[in-house]
């Protein structure tokens, strides 16, 4: 693992962690080194200094030092820089000489950092749409670099944006509006969209009983019925009097989505939730859905440990892919969605990657919608009635 500042480099750690999650605002890296040279640290290692992450020829983060700190005193010299990515900086570097050697550890997120931190600047917009948050917001806390993944159409809804906010917060509230979700690429690009549910799966993991072909070390499935609903009912409101083109007729709005797959074994248990900011039917319609498949996604989890940093096509893992998983023991025989993963070298476990999946084509539905296929060639999947009830099919 390559890190680069000003200039310089340095690949050689005793250990290192790098953490991607689609669904948490910035990356964490940690890096840690242990030497008896006692030599001086380069000047480059300043705050507001930008920094990457590289394995190999692949870039994995891209960041800035947030706090720097050198302290000496008769125990000995520490230092310790603090950052995140853009979301990315350095979080924290921790430099600590004594009689035994010189320590340094370097923690960090990614380039949104500034967006979770920072309040929206206060600009006079009543309402505002993604193109305008992109401008007033986003753009002024340092992010040029931004790419919307979705048709125009699903970038025109308006949100109300209340002081204090932060920028994550004003930003997520009207990506979410639009069906959307924000994260950034290891380059540092802001990427606002959904995910590519027709990419081929890059690898597969194998667990078999009798132990040919295996190629994970741990494999875990968990299920929870715990904040899974059967239904969800979203009642809206709008005025009548407002003249902006939504359902001004309507005084009250109210949409139903159902889990069949809960029904038909006999369960139910309702959720009512009631939001302001569904204006139309349509956006109760769509916010009833996502509310439905979020918490489907939190009742099922598959969680990993291989070797090595790279999937079976050669890439490093990257939340956002998808995963053939076949464990007999557990039962599963099918596609997931890769949600989260951490990289990581340790003395004691060599080179790993930890992988936490998710049931495919059921997060941010209205993001990219799932071209439908011809032919019977391959195993359906069991839930896949659910996932086009609550995507409108």
């Amino acid at each position: 693992m390559r890190l680069s500042i000003g200039g310089l480099a340095h690949e050689e750690w005793d250990g290192w962690s790098i953490e991607s999650d689609l669904l948490i605002a910035s990356d964490g890296f940690e890096l840690e080194l242990y030497t008896k040279d006692a030599t001086r640290l380069p000047s480059v290692l300043a705050e507001g200094a930008p920094c990457s992450l590289t394995l190999g020829k692949d870039r994995v983060l891209t960041g800035q030092i947030d706090e720097f700190e050198h302290d000496i005193s008769r125990q000995g010299i520490s230092m310790r820089i603090t950052g995140r990515d853009r979301a990315g900086q350095i979080d924290e570097f921790e430099h600590d000489i004594s009689r035994q050697g010189i320590s340094m550890r370097i923690t960090g997120r990614d380039r949104a950092a500034p967006l979770v931190d920072c309040s929206a600047p206060f600009v006079s917009m009543r309402e505002a749409t993604l193109a305008q948050i992109l401008d007033q917001v986003v753009k002024p806390l340092g992010i040029t670099q931004v790419e919307i993944r979705a048709a125009q159409a699903k970038t025109r809804r308006r949100v109300q944006i209340e002081p204090g906010q932060s920028a994550w917060e004003a930003l997520l509230q009207v990506a979410e509006a639009n069906g959307l979700w924000p994260w950034v690429e290891p380059d540092g690009r802001l990427i606002i969209g959904g995910p590519d549910y027709n990419a081929a799966p890059v690898g597969t993991l194998v667990m078999r009983e009798d132990g040919v072909g295996n190629n994970v070390q741990r494999l875990s499935v968990r299920r929870s019925i715990a904040n899974r609903y059967s239904q969800i009912t979203v009642l809206g409101q709008h005025g009548q009097y407002d003249n902006d083109g939504l359902d001004s007729k309507r005084a009250h709005l109210r949409s139903v989505i159902q889990d069949e797959t809960l029904a038909r074994r006999g369960i139910f248990r309702p959720k009512v939730v009631i939001d302001s900011s569904s204006e139309s039917q349509d956006m109760a319609t769509t916010r009833g859905r996502k509310l439905l498949a979020d918490s489907r996604l939190e009742g099922f989890e598959i969680r990993a440990v291989v070797m090595g940093h790279r999937a079976d096509n050669g890439q490093v893992w990257s939340p956002g892919q998808r995963v053939i998983v076949r464990s007999e023991p557990h039962g599963l025989d099918a596609t997931y969605f890769l949600m989260s993963r951490t990289l990581r070298l340790t003395r004691r476990e060599g080179r790993i990657t930890e992988l936490r999946l998710r049931e495919d084509k059921l997060w941010v539905l209205d993001g990219n919608p799932t071209k439908k296929r011809k032919g019977k060639g391959k195993k359906a999947n069991p839930d896949a009635e659910l996932i086009e009830i609550i995507r409108g099919a």
